[in-house]
C-alpha cells in the first residue's frame, strides 16, 4: 500500500497535467482565475512571491526595455538580459566597418568596457492598482453621448494621475482594460543609465535570418546583456561616471536543470498589443483590405534595402536596423493573413456574435443596453474601409519608406523660432536640429533613401484611390510622371538629404529656405492630408467602435459568468502560464519541443550569410566541449518551445519553471499560429525561447566570459532534488505518517 502512494505522490510531483491557457493576466487578476490550479500544475510560488509591493518578487527582477521589449535582471549588480534583436540598435550604433559588432559580437572584460546607449532606458514597475470607481463615476455613467462620456473619463484620469505622490525617477500612466470597462493605475522608476555588457555575433543572435523568422524548428541565439546603473542614492539617473551598478530588490536565478516536455513555464514580460475581442468585421477588413496593403507596400521598401545591403558592408551596416523592423512585420502579416483563413477566425467570430445576439434579445433589458452593438460596429467599419488602404498608404508608403521625410519634421522647432524672431529660441532650435541631424546621418545614405522613396511614393500612388489622396503627391505626378524622376529631383534639392547641405544652411537658417525645401514640403503635405481628411473619419468610427467593443465584452462576461476573462494586451506587466509542448503542425508534421546544437550545424551553409556558423561554434560542438549546459543525454539544447499566450513586447521576457527559476528567454512565435493576437489556437500556438543552458554556453564556453558566469546565481540538479524531498516530507507528514516511517519510505 506504501508503494502504491508512494508512487503516485511522485508522479503527482513530478508530472503535473500542464494544459495550454491562453490569458494574459496581470499579476493581481490571478486571483481571478476560477477554472485553474496553478499549484497543481507545478507553480510553486505564493502570490506575494510573484506580486507585491512592500517586499522583493518575481516583478521586480522584470523591466520594460526601451518602451518595446521586454527584459529581466538575473544578477545583484543589476546584469540586465533581453533578446538580440532588443538590443539591436544598440549594437549598430556601437558598430563601424573596422569594428563590427554585428559580426563580431561583443563582450565587456570588466564594468570599466561596458558601453554607453543613449536614449536607452528600463522602467520597474513599483504598483499597480485598480481605480476603476475613480475612473468611472457618476460623471461618466450621466454623459449624454460618447464623446461627453470620453471627456469624463479623459478629465477623471488626469485627476487621479496629478493625486499621485512620486519621487523624482517615478512616473505614473493609467490604462483601459476590457474595452474600458475597468483602469488600472500604474507607477513605474525609470533608469536611463543603460550599457552594454555582451552580445553575440549576428551568426549566433540573429541565426537564420528572415527565413527562419516566425518559424519552428529554430537555433538561434537570440540573447544580449546589459547592466542598469543607478545615481549613488539608489535612483534612476542619466548616464553617468559616478553612477554605480544597480542593486536591484529582486534578481532570477538561472537553472542548469533546463526543461522536459510537461514541464510548468511561466512566461513574465510586457506584450504590446491584442485583439482577441475583435468582431468579425475587423477580421474581414484584415484580411481584405490591411494585411495585403502592409505586405505589397514592405515587399517593395524590402527589395531595396536587400539590394543595397548585399552590395555594401557599411550600407548593410547602417540599414540593419531598419530593415529587421521592416521586415519582422512584413512576414507577421502574411503568416497572420493565413493563419486566420486556416483555422476559419471570421466564422467562429461570426458564429459568438449569432450568440451574442441570442442573449441581446433574450430580454428587453438587454435589447435596450446591448441592442445597437453590431449595428454600431457594421457601420463604424464601413466608414474604416473606405480610409483603411489610404492611412496604411500615407505611412508606409509615404512616411516611413524613407526616412528623410519623417527627419525633415524635425525641422518644425527651427521654423516657429524663425518666425518668431527669438533669438535665443532660434539658436536652442538650430543646436537641437544639429543634434537629431548627427544621429540620423549615422544611419543614412542618400542613395539608399533616394530609391527608398521612388519604391514607396510608386507603390502609394498606385494602390490609393485619387480622392484619398495629397495634393502634394498628385500634383508631383502630374509634373514628373514617375518616381524615379521626382525622387531625382527632390534628393537634389533638398537640404534634408544631405548633411552638408544642412549644416550650412544651419549656419545661417530661415524660415523661406524650410517653408521652400521640397522634402519638408512633401512630409507637410501628407500630415496635413492626414490630420485634416483621413483622421477625422478615423476617429469618428473609431470613437464609435471602442463603445461598441466595450459593451461586447460587458455583455460576455454577462453571457459566461464562470469565465475566466482576460483583458487584451497593451504593454502592461502580465504573466502568462502554461508548459513545455511539442506540436502537429499540419498532417503528418509534428515538432519536437526541443532544438539541439546538432540541428544548427545541420543548417549551417557558410555560402548564405542567414546562415553562417562562426569557425569556433563548430570547434565547440566537434569537440562535445559543452561543459556544464548539455542535458542528460549530452545533447546541447539551443531552444525550446512552451505554449505560453505572448505576443509582440514580450521579447526578451523570462520562461520561469515553477520555482520562478529562469529557463529560457522568449523571443518569438511559431508560424502557424500566426492569427494569434486575435485568435489563440491552444493547440497551435507556441512560445519559442532560446534556452537558458545555450545562453550560458556561448557566454561560458563560446566567448570565455567566465567572469560573467561567475556574477549569476546558477541553480543546479542537487537543488532540485533536495526541493522534491522536502515536497514528498510535508505531503506525508499531512497524510499522518511519522517522521520515522516518512525516513523508511524516503530510503525506499
Amino acid at each position: 500500500m506504501k508503494k502504491i502512494l508512494l508512487s503516485v505522490i511522485l508522479f503527482a510531483l513530478c508530472c503535473p497535467t500542464v494544459k495550454a491557457d491562453e490569458g494574459m493576466w496581470l499579476p493581481i487578476f490571478i486571483k481571478r482565475l476560477q477554472n485553474v490550479d496553478l499549484e497543481k500544475m507545478g507553480l510553486k510560488l505564493s502570490p506575494e512571491e510573484i506580486y507585491s509591493v512592500n517586499n522583493s518578487s518575481l516583478k521586480d527582477a522584470i523591466v520594460s526595455f526601451n518602451g518595446y521589449c521586454t527584459g529581466e535582471v538575473i544578477s545583484k549588480n543589476g546584469l540586465l538580459l533581453t533578446n538580440h534583436h532588443c538590443g539591436f540598435d544598440a549594437i549598430q550604433n556601437h558598430s563601424t566597418v573596422e569594428n563590427d559588432l554585428l559580426d563580431n559580437g561583443f563582450w565587456a572584460n570588466n564594468m570599466q568596457e561596458e558601453l554607453s546607449n543613449p536614449g536607452f532606458y528600463v522602467d520597474f514597475l513599483v504598483k499597480m492598482e485598480d481605480v476603476t470607481s475613480l475612473i468611472v463615476d457618476e460623471s461618466v455613467s450621466s454623459a449624454t453621448d460618447i464623446n461627453a462620456r470620453n471627456e469624463a473619463i479623459r478629465n477623471n484620469i488626469n485627476s487621479v494621475k496629478t493625486s499621485q505622490e512620486i519621487s523624482g525617477t517615478e512616473w505614473v500612466e493609467i490604462k483601459p482594460f476590457f474595452g474600458g470597462n475597468e483602469y488600472y493605475l500604474f507607477v513605474y522608476e525609470r533608469f536611463n543609465d543603460v550599457r552594454m555588457v555582451g552580445a553575440p555575433p549576428s551568426s549566433i543572435g540573429k541565426y537564420g535570418g528572415d527565413t527562419d523568422n516566425w518559424m519552428w524548428p529554430r537555433h538561434t541565439g537570440d540573447f544580449a546583456l546589459f547592466r542598469v546603473y543607478m545615481a549613488p542614492d539608489g535612483s534612476g539617473a542619466e548616464y553617468s561616471e559616478d553612477n554605480i551598478p544597480l542593486k536591484p530588490k529582486h534578481h532570477l536565478p538561472i537553472s542548469l536543470n533546463g526543461v522536459e516536455e510537461g514541464d510548468f513555464t511561466m512566461v513574465f514580460g510586457y506584450p504590446g498589443g491584442t485583439q482577441r475581442y475583435l468582431s468579425s468585421f475587423g477580421v474581414k477588413q484584415a484580411l481584405d483590405k490591411y494585411n495585403p496593403t502592409f505586405v505589397k507596400i514592405r515587399t517593395e521598401v524590402l527589395e531595396v534595402l536587400n539590394k543595397h545591403m548585399s552590395a555594401d558592408t557599411e550600407i548593410k551596416i547602417k540599414y540593419a536596423s531598419k530593415k529587421a523592423r521592416v521586415s519582422n512585420y512584413w512576414k507577421y502579416f502574411i503568416g497572420q493573413s493565413k493563419g486566420l483563413r486556416a483555422l476559419n477566425v471570421y466564422d467562429k467570430k461570426v458564429k459568438q456574435e449569432q450568440d451574442f445576439s441570442d442573449f441581446v434579445n433574450s430580454s428587453p433589458e438587454k435589447t435596450e443596453e446591448y441592442g445597437n452593438v453590431l449595428i454600431d460596429m457594421e457601420e463604424a467599419y464601413k466608414m474604416l474601409d473606405e480610409i483603411v488602404i489610404p492611412q496604411v498608404a500615407i505611412f508606409e508608403g509615404g512616411w516611413r519608406a524613407a526616412d528623410a521625410i519623417s527627419f525633415s519634421r524635425n525641422a518644425n522647432g527651427l521654423l516657429k523660432a524663425l518666425e518668431s524672431g527669438d533669438s535665443e529660441a532660434i539658436i536652442s532650435a538650430s543646436n537641437s536640429l544639429k543634434e537629431t541631424a548627427s544621429d540620423f546621418f549615422k544611419e543614412y545614405d542618400k542613395m539608399v533613401d533616394q530609391e527608398l522613396f521612388a519604391a514607396g511614393m510608386n507603390v502609394y500612388y498606385e494602390i490609393t484611390p485619387k480622392d484619398y489622396m495629397p495634393e502634394v503627391v498628385l500634383s508631383a505626378f502630374d509634373k514628373y510622371k514617375c518616381t524615379p524622376k521626382w525622387a531625382k529631383k527632390t534628393y537634389k534639392k533638398s537640404m534634408f538629404v544631405d548633411e552638408e547641405k544642412l549644416y550650412a544652411f544651419l549656419e545661417n537658417p530661415s524660415a523661406k529656405k524650410i517653408k521652400n525645401d521640397p522634402i519638408f514640403q512633401i512630409q507637410e503635405g501628407l500630415l496635413d492630408f492626414y490630420f485634416n481628411t483621413l483622421s477625422p473619419i478615423s476617429s469618428q468610427a473609431e470613437s464609435k467602435l471602442m463603445d461598441a467593443e466595450r459593451l461586447l465584452i460587458k455583455a460576455l462576461m454577462e453571457m459566461y459568468p464562470n469565465g475566466d476573462f482576460y483583458s487584451d494586451a497593451n504593454f502592461t506587466m502580465r504573466m502568462t502560464y502554461g508548459g513545455v509542448n511539442s506540436y502537429i503542425a499540419a498532417d503528418a508534421v509534428t515538432y519536437d519541443y526541443y532544438t539541439t546544437i546538432d540541428g544548427l550545424i545541420a543548417k549551417m551553409d557558410n555560402s548564405d550569410p542567414e546562415f553562417v556558423v562562426p569557425e569556433k561554434l563548430v570547434s565547440l560542438y566537434e569537440s562535445k566541449d559543452y561543459g556544464d549546459y548539455a542535458n542528460k543525454d549530452g545533447e546541447l539544447p539551443v531552444c525550446f518551445i512552451s505554449n505560453n499566450d505572448i505576443t509582440g513586447g514580450n521579447s526578451g521576457s523570462p520562461v520561469l519553471n515553477g520555482y520562478g527559476h529562469l529557463v529560457g528567454c522568449a523571443f518569438d512565435g511559431n508560424w502557424e499560429a500566426m492569427s494569434g493576437d486575435i485568435a489563440f489556437e491552444p493547440e497551435l500556438q507556441r512560445c519559442i525561447s532560446v534556452d537558458a543552458r545555450y545562453i550560458l554556453f556561448i557566454i561560458d564556453k563560446f566567448a570565455g566570459a567566465s567572469h560573467i558566469i561567475d556574477e549569476l546565481t546558477l541553480i543546479d540538479n542537487d537543488w532540485y532534488e533536495q526541493k522534491e524531498n522536502e515536497e514528498v516530507r510535508a505531503l506525508w507528514a499531512e497524510m499522518g505518517f511519522s517522521e520515522e516511517d516518512i525516513d523508511k519510505l524516503m530510503d525506499t
